[in-house]
């Protein structure tokens, strides 16, 4: 019934991850004493990072080192944390949940949302473009970025603030921008449309465990990019974060042109919304789901944010005693500090002294796989763990390509000297490694 093309139906820029968040500390033999390093290459999202924080154990000193594919990524990452560290004083968990969820996967959002937008915004421009040493937050460090990257994260910033004080008129009408993303997807079934949505819903989101994704939400995600509608309120405000360039060939030349370039198939309720802990939340009634994804959205992310609340403590007057440079008032977490890469790090770690034998859990994204390579062995600590996302919710791919994925994912840790953690329970989700031992 999808008559599109692979790689238009997942998008060239990932938004949100293919897999629900994990705690990437659980997969493995148990972690020892001591800091933990944990990298990410590509996860598109901070599922894993929240996931992982909140937990931990309070005593345990937790570095993660995120590494990404492009910059409209890493500021998006950059927003979500920013927007889960505002202290409890200043925003309630309750709308928290609801401003974090909107913008992380509303094509469209509230004028209200628009202005916590603008104000996170511009406190990250501040962080981005100071030239102090240290980071003006230990969860948002950037100091490790090249200046032409901290230019551009600053320029996005900018950007968004731009496209909110255009008093409703923006350069991308997200309505159309998403609507030519579906026509391009679909092709002549376009007219059927509801009908193909349904299909990828109960033919394959449905068969692969994801019941408790509704037909109504569902659709109207696909049709308009609304995944989550929690209060009645108008959603018809660009949300710039989801905004970015592709470039296309027109007659021999390049052009860049801005639009939606994300997801439209797989959906943003895989993140946070297909598991929960909370076994009330998967009860079914004659076959239905009683509660939705944006019901376990909802509760995990009000979980997720109490715990780190109880983690973290609100420096209100900090300030850097050398520089006297005001630092962003949020919530520091105890023990926990989030490293942003630069863009070409992953070649570059194994040639540098401090990162030999430094990663004890390394994350590979399905679409950042093909980076994996020997020169992991090198970054790897001897008791590392690989955790690599596989292709099962990438919903344009057939069951031989996904069974072609697993394989040639399992191809390229034995290459890189890594083999299956025989302990790991059978999952088509993620697949876990451990160093070979030689």
């Amino acid at each position: 019934m999808s008559a599109g093309r692979v790689s238009e139906g997942a998008g060239c820029i990932t938004w949100w991850g293919f897999s629900p968040a994990r705690n990437l500390l659980s997969f493995g033999p148990e972690k020892s004493e001591g800091e933990i390093n944990v990298l990410l290459v590509g996860s598109g999202d901070p599922r894993h990072i929240l996931k992982t924080i909140a937990d931990s154990s309070a005593k345990q000193k937790l570095h993660i080192w995120v590494m990404e594919q492009s910059m409209e990524v890493v500021a998006r990452q950059l927003l979500l944390l920013y927007i889960t560290l505002i202290p409890k004083e200043t925003m309630g968990i309750n709308e928290k949940t609801e401003v974090f969820l909107e913008l992380f996967g509303n094509a469209e959002i509230r004028s209200q949302t628009e202005e916590t937008l603008r104000q996170a915004a511009s406190q990250l421009i501040l962080s981005v473009t100071e030239t102090v040493e240290d980071a003006m937050h230990a969860c948002l460090n950037t100091t490790f970025l090249k200046f032409k990257e901290r230019d551009e994260l600053a320029r996005i910033f900018k950007l968004w603030i731009q496209q909110i004080s255009s008093s409703g008129s923006s350069p991308v009408v997200m309505s159309k921008a998403w609507d030519y993303r579906v026509r391009q997807h679909l092709g002549t079934r376009y007219d059927s449309r509801k009908g193909c949505f349904d299909w990828d819903l109960k033919m394959k989101l449905h068969e692969k465990g994801c019941g408790v994704i509704s037909t109504k939400q569902y659709m109207q995600w696909r049709e308009k990019g609304l995944a989550f509608e929690m209060r009645e309120g108008v959603y018809q405000r660009t949300n710039p974060t989801l905004v970015s360039t592709r470039v296309f060939n027109h007659k021999g030349d390049k052009v860049g042109f801005q639009g939606y370039w994300g997801d439209i198939v797989s959906s943003p309720y895989l993140s946070f919304g297909i598991e929960t802990d909370d076994e009330s939340l998967l009860r079914t009634q004659n076959r239905q789901h009683v509660k939705t994804a944006q019901d376990i959205s909802c509760s995990n992310m009000q979980g997720l944010f109490q715990s780190l609340s109880s983690r973290g403590r609100c420096l209100t007057t900090a300030h850097s005693d050398a520089e006297k440079t005001p630092k962003l008032n949020l919530m520091q977490l105890s023990g926990v500090s989030v490293t942003f890469l630069p863009l070409d790090s992953l070649q570059k770690l194994p040639l540098k002294q401090k990162y030999c034998h430094y990663f004890n859990t390394i994350y590979f994204s399905a679409n950042c796989v093909h980076q994996l390579g020997p020169m992991m062995r090198q970054i790897a600590a001897p008791d590392a763990v690989l955790v690599v996302e596989l292709a099962k919710y990438i919903l344009d791919l057939n069951k031989r390509q996904e069974a072609g994925f697993v394989e040639k994912v399992a191809s390229l840790a034995l290459e890189a000297g890594f083999e299956p953690w025989r302990e790991h329970a059978a999952d088509d989700v993620y697949a876990v490694f451990v160093p070979q031992k030689k």
